[in-house]
């Protein structure tokens, strides 16, 4: 699993808890629908803006995002 994939595999695991709709995170965090959809199937690079966004619509801190993202990436 690359950094892509496991950024969207975590921000949709965290979104889903929220039951929150791709529509009401992209709004909440001032981005697009269709990129948040390509974020969470890894297509999309995001920046650390966007890290941010989306762990402020999601109510936790951006290094939580990045601790799960290591934990997917160091279980080959």
């Amino acid at each position: 699993m690359n950094v892509e994939q496991a950024f969207g595999t975590v921000i949709k695991k965290y979104r889903l808890e929220l039951s929150m709709s791709q529509e009401k995170l992209a709004f909440e965090s001032g981005l697009d629908r269709t990129y948040i959809s390509l974020l969470e199937r890894g297509k999309r690079r995001p920046t650390i803006n966007t890290l941010f966004f989306i762990s402020q619509v999601l109510g936790i801190p951006p290094h939580h995002i990045i601790i799960d993202i290591e934990k997917l990436i160091q279980k080959k």
